[in-house]
């Protein structure tokens, strides 16, 4: 059963490379809300099982890992952080075995519940933009704020190698569209936009646009 955020809740979703991140951090410094990346808190836990020498493919072990495990998220000046067990991995999250693996472990129904459950907890004490692969459809199907940013394949390569990250985006849209828990799909009642020909500031127009058409109340 879903219970409705205390905040309100832009969600932003969208597949590898589509320009969501970038595009929900300045909605959120625009409007005022803090904000949150949910990809962030997978590639954290994921970094955590590798530090554990677990294997990402021992479904059991990674559970019982993240259960016996603490798991803090909070916002820092506006933004979310991720703690485990006290430590801060936010250097390694972009590391090549944790690129390699947070599809899999994010496939995981269990740690997808656990995690759900932590990023549900970071809109009880503030409006957040919140953005993922499953914000709109799974997390907070309740909110009337949901965008799904998209882009072509050929574009959203030439950014991720832009970015200094070199995996398969073909492979990994089918690992985020494939998979059984949450997967990766556009809610049926979310504003979809295209952000290949479109700047990160026009995209953040348009939403702001639809936000205040929604009623949203923005200074």
């Amino acid at each position: 059963m879903n219970v409705p955020s205390a905040h309100q809740v832009v969600a932003i979703d969208g597949p590898a490379a589509s320009g969501k991140s970038s595009v929900a951090r300045e909605v959120a410094r625009r409007i005022g809300f803090g904000y949150v990346n949910s990809g962030a808190l997978y590639r954290a836990v994921t970094w955590h099982v590798l530090q554990q020498a677990i294997s990402p493919s021992d479904v059991e072990a990674v559970v019982r890992l993240l259960e016996a495990s603490r798991i803090d998220c909070d916002l820092r000046e506006g933004s979310s952080g991720v703690l485990i067990n006290g430590v801060d991995p936010a250097g390694n999250l972009r590391d090549a075995r944790v690129n390699d693996e947070v599809s899999r472990v994010s496939s995981f129904p269990r740690v997808r519940e656990i995690l759900v459950a932590r990023m549900r907890a970071s809109a009880n004490d503030r409006d957040v933009v919140m953005e993922g692969r499953d914000i709109g459809s799974v997390v907070f199907p309740e909110t009337p704020y949901k965008f799904y940013i998209d882009a072509s394949p050929e574009v959203r390569l030439r950014r991720r190698i832009a970015q200094g990250e070199r995996d398969q985006i073909a492979a990994r849209d089918h690992a985020d569209s494939s998979r059984l828990a949450s997967p990766l799909v556009i809610a049926k009642d979310a504003h979809v936009i295209d952000s290949s020909d479109l700047s990160i500031e026009r995209v953040v127009d348009e939403i702001i646009g639809r936000l205040r058409m929604k009623g949203m109340n923005i200074p």
